[in-house]
Formats: C-alpha cells, structure tokens, sequence
C-alpha cells in the first residue's frame, strides 16, 4: 500500500500522510525501511525529502527524464497580418505586403516567419528590381491542418467564424468618383475567397 501511495503521487508524502491513507494499525516506517531496501541500486529509488517520502529517478539514470518542450511564441499583431496576407496573396512581394497593410514591415516581423519556417522566400518576380516574393510553407499548412493554401478559409467562412465583421468596410460607405471601379475589384477579390 505504500509503495502504491508513493507512485500515485507526485510530491512527498509524510509520514502522517501515510498512516491517514493505511488501515487501522499498520506500520508505514517499518514499510519504508523495507521499500528503500527494495529499491536500492534500481531505476527508482525511495527518497527521504525533508520529513516526507518520494519515489524518484536514479541519479545516474536523471538523463532519461529529461523533457524537450517546444516553446511558443505569440506572434505579434503585424506578424498575423503580415501572415495572413502572404497565405492569402502568394507569392507576393514585400512592397505589396506593405501596400496592402497600409504600413511599412519591418524586417524583424518578416524574419519572425521565416524563423517559424511558415513563410520560405519564394522565385523572383520578373518586374524591375527583380523583388523576392514570399510562401507559406508545408509547416505552415500542418500546423493549419490545410492541404494546400486553397483551402483556407473564405470571405463568407470568416464572417460566419465571427472573425469578420458584418458591417462593409468604411471606404464602401463613402460613395466617389471611382465608385464603378471600386465593384469591380470588389468582385475580383471575392473571386480569391470563394471555393
């Protein structure tokens, strides 16, 4: 019973704890001297710690209990939007990422993606200056559980998501000159996000 306590738990158990947990008269002490017996040159050792008891690795064999955790990182609100229009506009060019976003992007949030290895440089673009482009990579559409980048989520997916809102967007509520124009490339870009 008590070596069954000692592997259920995690931290120490005290002595007091033990006889609580036990029948009416049974002896932990006696117990534990035998079970440090038991396990003395094993994989496990019975280990006193302070006033309680614990099973615990081997010192020799600590290297096995090693763990690797992946560190995450939350990726900052330029670095998702900078993502989301690589996935959506690919291959695409640094200056357009900025044209689209509205701002200029900094190297760093860039260099974030490629880290990540979600964003790979894609071919050069046959227009002067001859810009590198950008991809979403295989990890990217892994981690996304896509099969390929066709496959994410359209205009009318989002807005069912709530991750869109409602409500058309303020230039469509100003009417202009180039409101002609503006249906057209309206009508394009709903193109890219429907199946």
């Amino acid at each position: 019973m008590v070596e069954a306590i000692l592997f259920a738990t995690a931290e120490p158990v005290s002595l007091r704890e033990l006889a609580a947990r036990m029948p009416h008269g049974s002896d932990p002490a006696e117990a534990l001297v035998h079970l440090r017996k038991r396990y003395e040159g094993r994989g496990v050792n019975l280990c006193k710690i302070g006033d309680a008891w614990a099973m615990r690795t081997a010192p020799d064999l600590g290297f096995l209990m090693q763990r690797e955790t992946v560190e995450t990182r939350k990726l900052s609100r330029a670095a998702i939007e900078t993502l989301a229009i690589i996935a959506y506009h690919q291959p695409v060019t640094r200056a357009e990422i900025e044209e689209i976003r509205g701002v200029s992007v900094s190297r760093g949030t860039v260099d974030q993606l490629l880290e990540m290895e979600w964003v790979r440089f894609g071919r050069r673009k046959m227009t002067p200056g001859r810009p590198v482009t950008f991809v979403v990579t295989e990890g990217f559409l892994d981690h996304f559980g896509l099969e390929n980048a066709r496959d994410l989520p359209g205009l009318k997916e989002l807005r069912a998501a709530g991750l869109l809102e409602n409500r058309p967007p303020p230039s469509a509520m100003m009417p202009g000159p180039e409101e002609e124009d503006e249906e057209e490339s309206a009508e394009g870009q709903s193109e890219l996000f429907e199946d």
